[in-house]
């Protein structure tokens, strides 16, 4: 395989550049750094491993630069999007703008050169629909177009769409996943990931900062476990024209979750509750349950999560504290 990874230099794509590589593949990454970090491609451009991978600087609203990586490769991972909260909140013209031309930039490049194609979407597109199991076919519930809070929901959504069509009217061999709140090692808490959020702050002594009552639950899925799944489904033909959630159905509430991690660090810090009007501004609208159903996934490829939630506490710990000039305020829990 020689495959262009969108958003390669973020969390979920270095973890898949790390990945294709010891597999034997040859990767691209294109991404323009505005969340991800050349440092989270360090060890996939070590050494020998280095010319397995070649990086290029850009956006994917570029028409003429995703075209020309996208002919140099036989398989498009397409995971660059404007995300996180905040970025949603502050940003949301300029994100809408990424995530929906940006996409159909990839998708006409993508048709025009005849690669094979993976869409990284979300579970956002559930929007508030709290049933347990959410299997691929349920309703989506998402509320007022006018709150800025949906529109990431909307434009991941209509990227679906997008790969969809392409697949039903070109044969572009195309798969949709759908990522239940991924975590581990590499991701930051800036743009509002809540778990390394809670880490830092817990590593540091601070109070950590739970929005709403915290009783609203969460799944979250080890990248570990997330990242074999896209380099199986993009192979798997009978994958095409299909879409899969990938995640954990093991459920915590956010309470839970800062209580956890105040335990496994042993640290002194209290929770406090931030209303979300006072974190997102106002109208802020969130969901009490969000819980996966990968059924599908494991009737075809055998999906099945190798890693605990207490796996994801540890190697987000562990990163944070391996990270240059970050030290614990409290020794770790053994």
């Amino acid at each position: 395989m020689k495959a262009l990874i969108t958003g390669g230099a973020g969390f979920i794509g270095s973890h898949l550049t790390d990945y294709l590589i010891e597999q034997g593949h040859q990767v691209v990454v294109l991404d323009d750094l505005s969340t991800g970090r050349l440092s989270n491609l360090s060890s996939a451009m070590l050494g020998a491993r280095g010319s397995q991978v070649t990086f290029v600087e850009g956006s994917i609203t570029d028409t003429a630069l995703v075209d020309r990586v996208v002919a140099q490769v036989d398989t498009v991972f397409h995971l660059a999007a404007a995300v996180g909260v905040f970025t949603i909140q502050s940003k949301t013209l300029d994100s809408m703008r990424v995530n929906l031309h940006g996409t159909e930039n990839v998708l006409e490049a993508v048709h025009r050169h005849g690669a094979r194609f993976l869409l990284a979407s979300t579970s956002e597109v559930y929007g508030k629909n709290t049933a347990v199991g959410l299997h691929e076919d349920a309703d989506r519930i998402i509320g007022s177009p006018l709150k800025s809070r949906w529109s990431y929901a909307e434009a991941k959504a209509l990227d679906e769409t997008f790969a969809h069509q392409f697949a039903v009217h070109h044969g572009l061999r195309a798969v949709i996943v759908r990522l239940f709140n991924t975590a581990g090692p590499r991701q930051t808490g800036r743009y509002g990931m809540v778990l390394p959020r809670l880490v830092k702050q817990a590593l540091a002594g601070e109070s950590l900062t739970v929005y709403g009552k915290g009783t609203q639950t969460r799944c979250f899925g080890h990248v570990a476990d997330v990242v074999p799944a896209l380099a199986t489904l993009v192979e798997t033909v009978a994958a095409v024209g299909q879409v899969f959630n990938i995640g954990n159905p093991e459920q915590v509430s956010i309470n839970e979750l800062a209580n956890k991690i105040i335990a496994r660090i042993g640290s002194a810090s209290s929770i406090v509750h931030l209303p979300y009007e006072d974190a997102y501004g106002p109208g802020y609208e969130d969901m009490e349950r969000r819980v996966p159903d990968c059924s599908r996934l494991h009737a075809l490829i055998g999906f099945s999560p190798q890693h605990s939630l207490d796996d994801i506490i540890n190697a987000v710990i562990a990163d944070q504290l391996d990270q240059a000039g970050f030290t614990a305020h409290q020794p770790i829990a053994s």
